[in-house]
């Protein structure tokens, strides 16, 4: 089942591309946004990381980032260790997270986001973001979760293709406002 507004966020513990083994635990107190992604080498994924990543100065000072992938470490540090990104990459291999959040796998959803965001996923693959390397399922859809101070989720939001995501300005605004 889909979670909602209003919605406990559930703890997270997995490994990510720096060593470590991030807990959201540690964000107790603060904002974030936790993203769930496709495989490591998705065009979509890694556009989107990247714009996170180059406009994280414009989010509030105490708001933070997770990104989650659905790839072995090995394999999303490879794809994803040259973002640099100020927040934590992790990755959840067996999907656990994935299915305690009830991300949903699409056919359709892969097909409509290849044909209706073509240009994205040029540009994707034009800045080198070519997915050679398929580890991970290529139907998962992308979601973003906006948790609060307090680990309660304000937004769910579930990609309806491959590269859906809450806009860059909406997360903006709550990064602001919390």
């Amino acid at each position: 089942m889909k979670l909602t507004s209003g919605t406990k966020a559930k703890n997270i513990n997995l490994p990510a591309i720096d060593g470590s083994i991030f807990d959201t635990n540690s964000l107790s107190g603060k904002p974030y946004l936790l993203s769930f992604y496709r495989f490591a080498s998705c065009p979509f994924c890694n556009l989107r990381v990247n714009e996170l990543v180059r406009r994280f100065g414009e989010f509030g000072s105490d708001f933070t980032l997770i990104a989650v992938f659905d790839s072995p470490l090995d394999n999303l540090k490879r794809f994803t260790e040259g973002h640099h990104a100020p927040f934590p990459i992790l990755a959840d291999e067996n999907n656990r997270y994935y299915k305690k959040y009830a991300i949903e796998h699409s056919i359709m959803g892969m097909l409509k986001g290849m044909i209706l965001r073509m240009p994205t996923l040029l540009t994707g693959m034009l800045k080198g973001y070519i997915p050679y390397i398929f580890k991970g399922s290529l139907t998962t859809m992308p979601a973003d979760f906006l948790i609060d101070r307090e680990g309660i989720i304000q937004e769910a939001y579930y990609g309806k293709d491959e590269g859906d995501h809450l806009s860059f300005d909406t997360i903006k605004e709550f990064s602001m406002k919390e």
